[in-house]
């Protein structure tokens, strides 16, 4: 992490979670290849959320266990969890990440499929997506600093560089 973030609480979201914060809080995801990284944003309250998602579409019925590396349920569970920190709805901006090939196979359309997905799912639910990193063959990680609104993000082993910076957060 950056220097300028601080000695800010830096959770890990691992692959199929979804996690949440306020304020002084670092929400990172790393290698990101065919996955989908969804951060969440809402400059009003300073609450964010990451999902860090596998598959598109919704877990299939009877699903009880890791229903969130299932995009729709991701994203749900992203607007649940904001919400119960008192996010609204409509407050939520989001930054997809991710969504490579990275395994470089010609018949590998689960990268795609996520994109779209998450996209379809996105919009159907009404949330802005503001910017996206996604596609490729390079893996991707992704950061959120909560306090700061503002989005990294890092392909291969590269330095991370801001992606996306909430317009409602001064500089």
């Amino acid at each position: 992490m950056c220097d300028s973030k601080g000695m800010k609480k830096t959770i890990d979201v691992q692959t199929g979670e979804v996690k949440a914060g306020v304020g002084e809080v670092i929400l990172q995801s790393k290698a990101i290849g065919s996955c989908l990284g969804i951060a969440a944003y809402d400059a009003v309250k300073h609450i964010g959320a990451l999902a860090h998602t596998m598959l598109p579409g919704s877990a299939p019925e009877g699903k009880t266990i890791k229903r969130t590396k299932y995009c729709a349920d991701a994203i749900d569970a992203i607007i649940s969890r904001m919400g119960r920190l008192g996010s609204r709805k409509e407050e939520i901006e989001v930054v997809l990440v991710g969504g490579g090939n990275v395994l470089k196979k010609e018949d590998d359309t689960i990268c795609n499929e996520n994109i779209e997905s998450a996209l379809k799912l996105l919009k159907k639910k009404a949330l802005k997506v503001r910017t996206q990193a996604v596609g490729g063959i390079i893996r991707r990680s992704v950061s959120l600093d909560v306090e700061r609104g503002i989005v990294y993000c890092s392909e291969g082993n590269g330095n991370e560089r801001e992606l996306w910076r909430s317009e409602k957060i001064p500089e």
